[in-house]
């Protein structure tokens, strides 16, 4: 086993353990800090995957922007501890099965697979690339979008404050 497998191993790992603490959570406090996890874990698998720029754009995009937006709207909805969350099901067997029969095949189709393999090469940098096409050529494409996202902000503050 090597060093890169076993890495590999153990952000998988903490993707999948966290994606199920997200699912499997009553409180929405530990819900949202799984999620951190297990998104940054899904970042990790796109730097084995060489997508350096998909893995930056992970974290702060969904890490940095999103589950902030997430945290803050738990934070600023009144009485959140006084609401029992129930994940009871009357359909959790069901749900189960179907799940474990879709990891059967998976399971199976992924074992009876032969499976290509080469040696790696490492790919080009592409952050240089896509920092030129967004500072150069399409900037203000991207400067509109900011300010959208901005305004969009500011207006979900707003709505968010307590009236008087």
């Amino acid at each position: 086993m090597t060093g890169e497998f076993f890495i590999f191993a153990i952000v998988a790992l903490l993707t999948i353990v966290s994606s199920a603490a997200v699912v499997i959570s009553k409180n929405l406090i530990y819900s949202a800090i799984a999620l951190l996890f297990a998104l940054l874990g899904v970042a990790g698998l796109y730097i084995f995957l060489w997508a350096d720029f998909i893995a930056v754009t992970q974290v702060l995009i969904y890490v940095g922007g999103i589950l902030v937006l997430i945290i803050f709207g738990i934070m600023l909805t009144h009485r959140i501890t006084d609401v029992e969350l129930s994940h009871s099901s009357i359909q959790r067997g069901a749900g189960g099965a179907v799940v474990a029969i879709i990891f059967l095949g998976l399971f199976l189709m992924i074992s009876k697979t032969t499976w290509y393999s080469a040696s790696a090469v490492e790919p080009d940098e592409t952050i240089r690339q896509i920092g030129m096409l967004l500072m150069v050529d399409y900037l203000l494409a991207f400067e509109v979008a900011s300010i959208l996202l901005l305004a969009a902000l500011m207006g979900a503050a707003l709505l968010s404050r307590k009236i008087d």
